[in-house]
């Protein structure tokens, strides 16, 4: 995690906010409200989870989600799932509520988890962050440029290793995905620890809503 400080944390600027994810998280970019608890703190605030959530991820994300949503409307169960909540649309024959989630909720959940697992824990911390206008802190910012630099060198290593051949171009290519599978591990669990924290948080701050309604 500390490599995240290598980067800036300054907001995401227009050219960042642009393509497919770019458009998602950069509706959050404006936005004053914050989590809780900031990315990197959530191993500290919730250590079970963050653990849990890397040790069995789709078990993780199920519940999660399971709660994410029942949080927004107490009680609802699985009534208002879609695939990753629509946050991230569709592609071709692939959209968001015509998958059998009306049918199998559950089933395709589990599917999401094992098979779009960035997109499952940004979808349910998603719906958390519409509810609440929560916006992207420093923490939030660095991940996104980490992410896209080791994307790049990824993208580079494999290039060059198709190019060129020299001794050792397969194990520096299997480093960088080596780094760049450990990052993404170690940050989705602590996006998925936040986003637990924020909604227990929530609900003990007002739980007579919660009881009213369920």
């Amino acid at each position: 995690m500390s490599c995240l400080f290598c980067f800036s944390g300054d907001k995401l600027s227009p050219e960042e906010r642009k393509g497919k994810y770019g458009d998602v998280w950069g509706q959050y970019a404006d936005n004053d409200e914050a989590f809780k608890v900031k990315l990197c703190g959530a191993p500290c605030a919730e250590p079970c989870c963050w653990i849990g959530s890397m040790v069995c991820w789709p078990c993780g994300q199920y519940k999660l989600r399971y709660m994410v949503l029942n949080h927004q409307e107490p009680g609802s169960g699985w009534k208002n799932y879609t695939c990753c909540q629509g946050l991230f649309g569709g592609c071709c024959c692939i959209q968001p509520g015509n998958l059998g989630e009306e049918s199998c909720p559950q089933l395709c959940m589990c599917l999401e988890g094992c098979c779009c697992a960035g997109m499952a824990v940004s979808a349910s911390q998603g719906v958390i962050m519409n509810q609440y206008n929560l916006g992207l802190d420093s923490d939030d910012v660095r991940l996104i440029r980490c992410n896209n630099c080791l994307q790049f060198l990824a993208i580079f290593a494999s290039c060059l290793n198709i190019c060129i051949d020299f001794d050792g171009d397969d194990a520096i290519v299997s480093l960088l995905n080596l780094i760049a599978d450990v990052t993404f591990c170690c940050v989705s669990g602590c996006m998925t620890a936040r986003t637990y924290h924020e909604v227990k948080i929530r609900e003990k701050e007002a739980p007579e809503n919660f009881r009213m309604q369920r």
